[in-house]
């Protein structure tokens, strides 16, 4: 598969007061699905990472963003599929948070991270967020 076919994702890494991060667990009928990962989805053409990141918070959780920062680019193959996961941090939003799509969510530690099973494309977003 060719570069060209890669999907361009926004991903937010929530934070919260506490320095929790908001993570969602995959439908099992999607690709990578049982497994849990931070918010977001397809980059729109026309669209800026940032309105995506936007657009994507609001639909699935229900948040609007209010401050978020870019803080790591990933492109990652798996065997059936190309992406490139362009992740921004947001450490200000508004709304209550709920999964829009109807998928298990929570809260969890930094510390906690590594006893979810996340897809191998979002294990460098963990190691960032543990060394912070």
């Amino acid at each position: 598969m060719a570069n060209s076919n890669r999907v361009h994702v926004a991903v937010g890494v929530i934070e919260d007061a506490n320095g929790h991060i908001f993570i969602s667990c995959r439908h099992p009928h999607l690709h990578q699905g049982g497994k849990w990962e931070f918010p977001g989805g397809k980059v729109e053409a026309n669209e800026s990472v940032y309105e995506a990141l936007c657009r994507e918070l609001q639909e699935e959780c229900n948040l609007t963003v209010q401050q978020a920062c870019p803080l790591t680019v990933i492109t990652h193959d798996y065997s059936d599929k190309q992406v490139l996961l362009d992740v921004w941090m947001v450490t200000a939003f508004s709304g209550s948070v709920s999964q829009q799509e109807g998928q298990q969510w929570r809260w969890v530690p930094v510390y906690e991270l590594d006893a979810y099973p996340f897809p191998p494309a979002n294990q460098p977003i963990i190691e960032i967020l543990q060394r912070r």
